[in-house]
């Protein structure tokens, strides 16, 4: 079995994940935590990550397990 390697990317671009939390939920959220939101449904949340992200596509990943919304809050 071939590993799946994810392409290098510029900076700039931020990766987004998308998927439900354990309420069932849509959530859209920057790979760190940077940015990130809570929608009514899939397409929602992945508007929300082209915006985001620079409109890249290929840095828009589904979750298929749960998913929260965790964004470190400034102190």
């Amino acid at each position: 079995m071939t590993p799946i390697v994810a392409p290098k990317r510029s900076s700039k671009v931020s990766i987004v994940l998308i998927g439900k939390n354990r309420r069932g939920n849509w959530i859209a959220r920057e790979q760190a935590g940077i940015f990130g939101g809570l929608f009514v449904n899939r397409a929602q949340a992945f508007k929300y990550a082209l915006v985001e992200n620079g409109h890249d596509p290929e840095a828009v990943i589904e979750v298929f397990g749960e998913l929260e919304l965790d964004i470190p809050l400034n102190s």
